[in-house]
């Protein structure tokens, strides 16, 4: 895989090429945002947004109700750089996605109050990766979320209005999870294989042509 990559990183300028490598060494699966039947585009768009800021590479959308749409003047191209997974109900919807996370390691966690919740502030970032489930917009987390997460965390709010935008929601809790993994060094970096296959990713994504340019480059292998 390296071979590929320094040979398609010849046909992408060097200062491109250095910013993909800076950026993929602050990319984290550690922590990853899981959105429950999202229906609004601009909220959709805003989280992508948000998690490629942060560093988070992967963003899980069920489709259970309500197709995820992206609109790109919102999301500024990040879908481009993210990995997005998708669950319908053809495909399991969220039973399934939250089987194939937790065989990931992932911590199922609840952004929604709960008689067992904890503040965000409280939230320990040690005990494991986690996978920040957050709801549609007017209902907020199914009752098969709520039943089947390990844990729940609330966002404080001190004014009337009883909950924050599900994009603003999303974004604040990335931030503060991303700057707690990062202060109390847990081991949030890919893998340097994870690190290779989205620096080819990336690039194939940027070079015009990177299909015929790597077949080429291969036939001679």
């Amino acid at each position: 895989m390296k071979e590929m990559i320094n040979h398609l990183a010849q046909f992408a300028t060097p200062e491109r090429f250095a910013l993909f490598q800076r950026v993929v060494a602050e990319r984290t699966r550690y922590f990853t945002a899981v959105l429950e039947d999202v229906y609004q585009g601009h909220n959709a768009s805003a989280v992508l947004r948000s998690a490629d800021c942060f560093g988070i590479q992967d963003v899980y959308a069920v489709e259970d109700q309500n197709e995820y749409k992206v609109n790109q003047e919102i999301a500024l191209g990040a879908s481009k750089w993210l990995t997005l997974h998708t669950y319908d109900q053809a495909g399991g919807g969220v039973d399934q996605a939250i089987v194939d996370l937790r065989k990931q390691g992932y911590r199922i966690v609840a952004t929604s109050p709960h008689a067992n919740d904890v503040l965000l502030d409280n939230f320990d970032v040690t005990q494991g990766k986690a996978a920040m489930f957050f709801g549609t917009e007017k209902k907020g987390l199914s009752p098969a979320v709520m039943k089947q997460a390990d844990e729940f965390v609330r966002i404080p709010m001190y004014g009337f209005t009883e909950s924050f935008n599900v994009s603003v929601s999303a974004a604040l809790v990335m931030q503060h999870i991303t700057s707690q993994m990062r202060a109390l060094k847990v081991p949030w970096q890919l893998p340097e294989d994870q690190q290779d296959q989205l620096l080819l990713t990336w690039l194939r994504a940027s070079v015009r042509q990177s299909d015929r340019i790597l077949e080429k480059f291969l036939s001679t292998k």
